[in-house]
């Protein structure tokens, strides 16, 4: 929660893998609560006051998944909508002449998101929340122990450094 609020008014696009990660926590716990705020908050050095609201937080992000029906997979709308701004803003930087390095950032993405694309990603969602996806993917093998290939890492770069600058883009927006 805390995290959640620092990161989505600094760095949207890390706000969004963070939800990703709690979603995926959430559903470690097999949706409960009680178990989330028994074996899991613990490992946080919160106050009393502050282990109640993040278990009231996401006590509200489980009820939440499970009203949206995401118990298994999926994203919180939310979430979904704090991509589609990303999306939007990314349509708005590639109509704008004066963003040049997006742009090129953008081209230099695009090889590796088309190649996600054709291993099966899926193909109706945006470009940026396969990027999302594709970061998030690489991020959790490697949480895993699991060896992330020379050729991932290379590939995954570009994709980060092109939704690092999306996020500078679209706080920079925010602040106009």
């Amino acid at each position: 929660m805390y995290i959640a609020r620092k990161l989505r008014k600094s760095h949207v696009t890390a706000y969004v893998l963070y939800m990703f990660q709690v979603e995926d926590v959430i559903r470690a716990y097999d949706m409960d609560l009680e178990r989330l705020s028994k074996e899991y908050l613990p490992r946080f050095s919160f106050t009393p006051q502050q282990t109640d609201e993040a278990s009231e937080w996401y006590g509200s992000l489980i009820d939440m998944m499970r009203e949206e029906g995401k118990q298994e997979k999926g994203h919180l709308q939310v979430v979904r909508n704090t991509i589609l701004l990303l999306a939007d803003r990314h349509e708005e930087l590639m109509r704008d002449p004066k963003q040049a390095f997006y742009n090129a950032a953008y081209f230099k993405a695009l090889p590796c998101i088309v190649e996600l694309r054709a291993r099966g990603a899926a193909k109706e969602l945006h470009e940026i929340e396969n990027a999302l996806e594709a970061v998030y993917g690489t991020t959790l093998l490697k949480m895993k122990g699991q060896t992330v290939s020379e050729a991932t890492q290379s590939g995954i770069k570009p994709i980060v450094h092109l939704l690092e600058l999306l996020s500078a883009a679209f706080h920079e927006d925010d602040n106009l």
